[in-house]
């Protein structure tokens, strides 16, 4: 096993919600907490209907993801493990991919791609298997290539 990680994880990116309906999500985290709704995102193939809220400012902001399903009899059913996922800044998420798989994590099918908030982000599995046996053991964990302003932050900060 290669000890010499080829990148870094910076921080929360952030942390995605599942529900039935995302109404009474946005009744907690956007009226009762005073999240700002600033975005949202819609996709059949990821079955999914969501909210894109924030908290913190700048290179520091941590994205609630508030999720309810297109069609609850579909997968993924991203309602059903209530918090849904967990993303991480990453520096360099191609070595990180690599590097992770190379070292025996498994990653879910779909790759490297644009997510919701228009990173490229791909995600460890939840379960590893034989040939990847390690996981997020039962979390899914998203990976998001930091933009140059918030690797330069947290470069600042640390």
């Amino acid at each position: 096993m290669n000890n010499a990680r080829p990148f870094r994880v910076l921080g929360i990116q952030q942390i995605a919600i599942g529900a039935p309906s995302k109404e009474k999500l946005k009744t907690l985290w956007v009226e009762k907490l005073g999240l700002a709704v600033t975005g949202t995102f819609r996709s059949e193939r990821e079955n999914v209907d969501e909210d894109i809220c924030a908290m913190g400012a700048g290179p520091f902001k941590v994205e609630v993801d508030l999720m309810q399903p297109i069609d609850p009899e579909k997968k993924p059913a991203v309602h059903v493990t209530p918090l849904n996922h967990v993303g991480l800044w990453v520096d360099d998420l191609p070595v990180a991919v690599e590097w992770l798989s190379a070292n025996g994590v498994r990653f879910a099918p779909g790759g490297i791609r644009k997510g919701a908030a228009g990173y490229d982000i791909c995600f460890m599995h939840p379960k590893g298997n034989d040939e990847f046996p390690i996981s997020g053991e039962g979390v899914l964990i998203e990976l998001v290539q930091a933009p140059p302003e918030v690797i330069q932050a947290f470069a600042d900060a640390g």
